[in-house]
């Protein structure tokens, strides 16, 4: 077969994404050549599973998804700990390590990398930490063993699984939010109560409407961090969990649009530019079922997203019609599910809620212009009606607003 007529697809970043629409094209197309770059040392990895490893409830070998082997037998070309310098869009090409690599699609899969801790002190100690790649949790798990009293910093899910995990290896646990009651984007104040109460009894110190103003190093090392009110907490290990920054650079003086979530593309996962593709993390993308353009953070969604957009790189037209959904332990005492659209994606969200305090159970339920969008449960069991409501919001029925509190009781 002549060289021409072997398409040719570079992915830029070897996280869940990027993985499967590798594995995709490769099940497709048996003739292409891939080329798959990563910035860590490692093939992917299950980053979901970096909380239980950290809580010592799972070991590393387990969080390993793929091997170097698996990418040989599948011919993919995986180039790690490598970092891609630029797209060159007009002549199709992508820069690493001072080489080209022509493509006929390409996908940009880079994720985003956490903020640092905003306030003086936090930045180069050795014992602030972010949680986000396997490496932070082979050395926050080295400081836990080292420490008697840890504090998470943060109103996310990063700060959230920091404090569960300190709390499960047994040391003195601090959380300082900025928010009113924990996850106040997503939650409103009696979700937040059922949470807190599961953290307490957890053994976690909460502490709320506090915001770090310094950490006070020693030779390099935090020793306590002061609060603006004034608090001061002593400890030897600090996680801070402050969101992240998109790593769109690569889309940098080029046609490729960028917004303030991310890399735009439409609802096939296409950039501004033809025959480049968005997926994951980075991707702001349009939803054709929900009707709007956001950006979905969750795991299940990157695996959604790469087995899509291979499909289109491929030639297809395939849409993401996938709702994203969520679901984790809170603590030993509470669970949570989310499905669809939720506040902190979109904050004009309108809705209903149902609270049964004896059972710690909380279901709200989100509305836009009349149309089911998405959901939240907190308590263990209290997840039936979940899939019917998925289907409401795929069909996108319109449910006129006195019959929304009826959806609440939804159980089939």
């Amino acid at each position: 077969m002549p060289y021409s007529d072997v398409r040719r697809y570079v992915i830029v970043g070897n996280g869940f994404a990027g993985t499967t629409a590798a594995e995709q094209l490769r099940k497709h197309d048996a003739s292409c050549e891939i080329t798959l770059f990563g910035d860590e040392p490692y093939p992917l990895y299950n980053r979901i599973s970096l909380p239980p490893m950290l809580r010592r409830q799972l070991p590393e070998e387990k969080v390993m998804m793929r091997t170097i082997a698996w990418h040989e037998e599948h011919r993919i070309d995986l180039k790690l700990c490598t970092k891609v310098d630029a797209i060159n869009v007009e002549d199709r090409t992508v820069l690493a390590d001072g080489s080209e690599y022509p493509f006929d699609a390409l996908l940009i899969a880079t994720g985003g990398r956490p903020n640092p801790a905003p306030a003086p002190g936090g930045t180069g100690a050795s014992n602030v930490y972010n949680f986000q790649y396997l490496d932070d949790t082979r050395a926050i798990s080295e400081q836990i063993d080292r420490s008697k009293a840890a504090v998470a910093i943060g109103g996310s899910f990063i700060a959230y699984e920091l404090a569960e995990a300190f709390a499960a290896r047994k040391i003195e646990t601090h959380w300082l939010l900025r928010g009113p009651h924990v996850l106040h984007r997503l939650l409103d104040e009696v979700a937040g109560e059922f949470v807190d109460e599961a953290a307490r009894n957890d053994g976690v110190h909460m502490h709320y409407g506090e915001e770090v103003q310094e950490f006070v190093r020693d030779n390099g090392v935090v020793t306590k961090v002061r609060t603006k009110s004034g608090l001061e907490i002593a400890a030897e290990c600090y996680g801070v969990g402050f969101g992240l920054t998109m790593n769109t650079e690569l889309a940098a003086g080029t046609p490729i649009e960028v917004s303030r979530n991310g890399i735009v593309c439409n609802d096939h996962l296409e950039t501004t530019v033809p025959g480049i593709f968005a997926a994951g993390d980075i991707a702001d993308f349009y939803d054709p079922i929900l009707e709007m353009r956001y950006r979905m953070g969750t795991w299940n969604n990157a695996g959604a997203h790469g087995k899509v957009v291979a499909q289109n790189m491929l030639g297809g037209s395939e849409k993401y019609h996938d709702v994203p959904e969520y679901s984790s332990l809170l603590f030993k005492g509470q669970t949570i599910t989310q499905f669809g659209l939720s506040p902190d994606l979109q904050p004009e969200l309108e809705m209903v809620r149902k609270i049964d305090r004896e059972k710690k159970w909380y279901r709200s339920l989100f509305f836009w212009q009349d149309r089911l969008v998405g959901g939240i449960m907190l308590g263990k069991g209290n997840r039936a009606g979940k899939r019917k409501y998925v289907d409401a919001i795929k069909s996108k029925e319109r449910f006129p607003k006195p019959q929304w509190e009826g959806l609440l009781d939804w159980t089939a």
